[in-house]
């Protein structure tokens, strides 16, 4: 695919020229009396509960937040789009829809696509928002318009549970005493984008306090056929007096969201806005009740607890194409057969003999084989997957906080438990069908249940049910100790203990291909750090945290590479995988210069034992999980910004090194160096796959006057490895492999502005991918079922047998084009 990125020189020539209107902005008078003064003191919540926080200057790791304006910011309709201005945050579109990309930080991920390797913990007012089956996260479930605070706290924490590998995103939502008034939103924007927003919040002299929001998204989307819509209500109801809070949340969500996914090189150069296959449908509906209160017993020492109740339910429609067809001839039914089809009533097949110039689509060869029952599983091009889940979540925390002195030192203590139990009732089944001209799957009746028997001699069964429960509980604390003034010490540790239960409603009894099982994991996860005010102006910071994940029910239903799963449709049974450790070391510096500047600059390392990955071997995404040996991602990361007059700039750099560290042999079978039986050997030091080296990102916000305000940011990000390359050895000739396996780097820029017409009217706009670049996030290699027009392979006949030769390609996730927004936002009683 062509990639285009704006010229280096463009791009410097733009930063040094928002940092010199910084700087010029101000006398020298100025920047020394603003030197003199303190610090900013923001304060993070140290655990998921509320109740034990920290200064940030306090903590050992660089955390990063998300102000008030940017939460509210029009601009960013989706979670993944808000996330995305947080240094180090990629965002991987391989979904093909705004609500459903890959939020990848530090290397690790959070994702709501099954087969991802999860390795950031999500938390809502205390809520974990991973979903039990496959640690998964639902964007589209996040009440957007209801959160007042966002932390990504980095490093493997173990005080923020499992699954805190990478880091943990702390979200607080809003209520009545801080966002009083009434407020709506509508936005129109490019590709039939529409949304509106209300909330409205208030609290009395009795101690009542309440907030609701509410908001509806709808777009045609900028790919072929790609409608979504989604919709989110959320409440509060609170009561508060001098010692005591309580709040009970509701929070509702629903949506319908088409996802393209990855495309083929050659088709999208030819078509920018094509799809591979449809239709890819994801229906979500959850509930979530969350109870909280908090009591200070005395000024020093707060209990606060939760219980939570939580309910999803998730559907999909996807259509793809059937591997197993690809390497198969073109089928020319006999005179009987087609009598068969006549009565059937059936028609189109060509009278003479069938090739790719008659026969671009040949939907009679599936027909044809499922009335005589003989390989539909190969002659069918088409499939039609069907998944059905229901999660339910319950939960409940409590926490005890003291701060005090002991020892001639000033400690801040904090200790809890929690207990989650989860069920998750899966289903799956696929339908044989037929691939049309505009690449949508129409079903046949014939499924893939064991009705027919392979070419090896095993029936073709792709069905699943199965029930999984999972319970976890943990004890964990954390002291910070004031050593001196300046120095703080941080001590912390959580145990955890899961166990996964997984139940077969088809083949019971654990027996071969059963996917029954009981599993158990285990671990304590310990942390210690510090942070030392060198100086007035700068701190260093330092510590080592362990954290892990236990596999889940998908992942110990799909780990056998002889045996590769359908995601997220299939599994089988396989022997249970190892929970993955994770260790990391990270030290850096921050502080203040000059004129309101704030910097920070910092090294880590996160090393993971029997990481869990997903090893897929065609585009189409059959693979299976498996323990890797160790993995490491390293890196710096560097930030600065600041207000100088009205100009408010940022700016940020992450240099990432994310490689394999042990030696593995895994399927390659789209890869050109794959030997004799589709393997690649992966050795130390080969890259991990979609994760960029390089990622910059910076942003100028201008106050024209009291009333205008405007803004340009950019992000740079270099390219990656892709999926399916884990060995970097996979070289395109152009016929039988194509496409570098890579995704190119690139350079977007974005525009706001907003107007303040009156003190209750605004109206704001804002141009996402302003230069119209054509981008890649993600990349992929398979198996091609089309030509570079996008017509199907009609594969010729062969007397002596079929054309095994099967086409490999580079599978691309296009990155969105250029999105104009527009909108009025009404705001009174604020």
């Amino acid at each position: 695919m062509h990639q285009h990125t704006p010229h280096h020189g463009l791009r410097l020539t733009i930063m040094a020229a928002m940092t010199a209107a910084c700087w010029s902005a101000a006398s020298a008078d100025e920047m020394a009396a603003i030197a003199a003064l303190p610090m900013p003191i923001v304060v993070i919540s140290a655990t998921p509960l509320p109740g034990a926080v920290l200064q940030r200057q306090h903590m050992p790791s660089n955390a990063q937040t998300l102000d008030s304006a940017l939460l509210d910011h029009a601009a960013f309709a989706t979670m993944p789009d808000l996330l995305n201005r947080l240094g180090g945050v990629v965002i991987n579109d391989i979904q093909g829809n705004p609500f459903q990309a890959d939020v990848s930080y530090r290397g690790f991920t959070a994702s709501p696509l099954l087969g991802t390797p999860q390795g950031l913990s999500i938390y809502m007012d205390g809520v974990r928002l991973n979903q039990p089956f496959g640690d998964v996260v639902s964007w589209d479930l996040i009440p957007r318009s209801a959160i007042a605070a966002a932390t990504l706290v980095p490093g493997s924490n173990p005080l923020f549970g499992l699954n805190t590998l990478g880091g943990a995103l702390a979200l607080q939502t809003k209520d009545g005493r801080e966002h009083g008034g009434t407020a709506v939103q509508s936005v129109v924007g490019s590709f039939g984008r529409k949304t509106v927003e209300f909330e409205h919040g208030g609290h009395n002299a009795q101690g009542w306090h309440w907030f609701a929001a509410g908001n509806g998204f709808k777009e045609q989307g900028w790919r072929e056929d790609s409608p979504s819509r989604a919709g989110q209500l959320f409440g509060k109801l609170g009561w508060s007096d001098a010692a005591t809070d309580a709040a009970l949340t509701m929070a509702l969500a629903g949506s319908r969201l088409h996802g393209n996914g990855l495309q083929e090189q050659r088709m999208l150069q030819n078509s920018y806005r094509s799809v591979y296959t449809k239709p890819d449908i994801t229906r979500n509906r959850s509930a979530l009740l969350n109870l909280t209160a908090s009591r200070h017993l005395t000024d020093a020492l707060l209990l606060s607890g939760n219980a939570y109740l939580r309910r999803i339910r998730t559907s999909a429609y996807n259509g793809d194409v059937n591997d197993d067809a690809l390497s198969q001839s073109l089928y020319q039914p006999n005179a009987a057969e087609r009598a068969a089809l006549a009565a059937a009533g059936y028609a189109g097949y060509p009278a003479g003999g069938a090739n790719a110039a008659n026969t671009p689509f040949p939907y009679w060869r599936c027909i044809a084989n499922v009335l005589r029952q003989d390989e539909p599983s190969e002659k069918c091009n088409g499939l039609i997957n069907r998944t059905a889940a229901i999660q339910r979540q319950a939960g409940l925390g409590g926490q005890i906080a003291w701060q005090g002195n002991a020892a001639a030192m000033q400690h801040r203590i904090a200790a809890g438990a929690a207990l989650d139990t989860s069920r998750a009732d899966f289903r799956q089944s696929t339908q044989f069908g037929y691939v049309n001209p505009d690449h949508s799957i129409q079903p046949v009746d014939f499924y893939a249940d064991g009705a027919e028997i392979s070419d090896d001699g095993a029936p073709v069964d792709t069905r699943v049910d199965v029930t999984g429960r999972t319970r976890t509980w943990s004890l964990y604390a954390t002291d910070t100790v004031s050593v001196t003034d300046r120095l703080a010490v941080t001590l912390s540790g959580r145990y955890n203990r899961t166990s996964v239960h997984n139940r077969d409603h088809i083949t019971p009894g654990g027996a071969s291909g059963s996917l029954d099982g009981d599993h158990h994991f285990s671990r304590f996860n310990p942390a210690l750090g510090a942070a030392w005010q060198w100086s007035p102006h700068t701190a260093l910071y330092g510590g080592y945290s362990e954290g892990s994940r236990t596999p889940t029910a998908v992942e110990l239903g799909c780990a056998d590479p002889a045996t590769p799963c359908k995601l997220p449709n299939s599994m089988a049974g396989d022997p249970p995988l190892r929970q993955v450790v994770t260790r990391t070391w990270e030290a850096g510096l921050r502080g203040k210069a000059g004129y309101q500047l704030h910097w920070q600059a910092g090294v880590f390392r996160a090393a993971n034992a029997d990481d869990i990955l997903f090893v897929a071997d065609n585009a189409a995404g059959f693979g299976y999980f498996r323990n890797f040996g160790k993995t490491r991602r390293q890196g710096v990361e560097l930030g600065i910004g600041g207000e100088s007059g009205a100009v408010a700039y940022s700016a940020s750099y992450t240099w990432l090194d994310a490689t394999f560290r042990s030696a593995e042999l895994v399927n390659g079978a789209a890869n050109s160096s794959r030997d004799a039986d589709g393997n690649i050997a992966i050795r130390p030091g080969n890259r991990l796959p979609l994760v960029p080296a390089h990622v910059f990102k910076a942003q100028a916000d201008w106050q024209v006057t009291q009333e205008w305000k405007m803004g340009l940011g950019v992000q740079a990000v270099s390219g990656a490895t892709a999926r399916g390359n884990e060995n970097s050895l996979h070289q395109p000739d152009g016929k039988y492999f194509i496409g570098a396996g890579r995704s190119a780097g690139y350079a977007v820029f974005d525009f706001s502005t907003r107007y303040q017409v009156t003190p209750r009217l605004s109206a704001f706009a804002s141009i996402s991918n302003l230069f119209d670049r054509r981008f890649a996030t993600a990349a992929q290699l398979g198996a091609t079922g089309f030509t570079a027009s996008g017509n199907f392979i009609a594969r010729p006949y062969a007397a002596q047998g079929d054309n095994t030769t099967v086409t490999s390609s580079t599978f691309y996730g296009p990155g969105a084009p250029p999105m104009i927004k527009v909108g009025l936002r009404y705001a009174f009683g604020k």
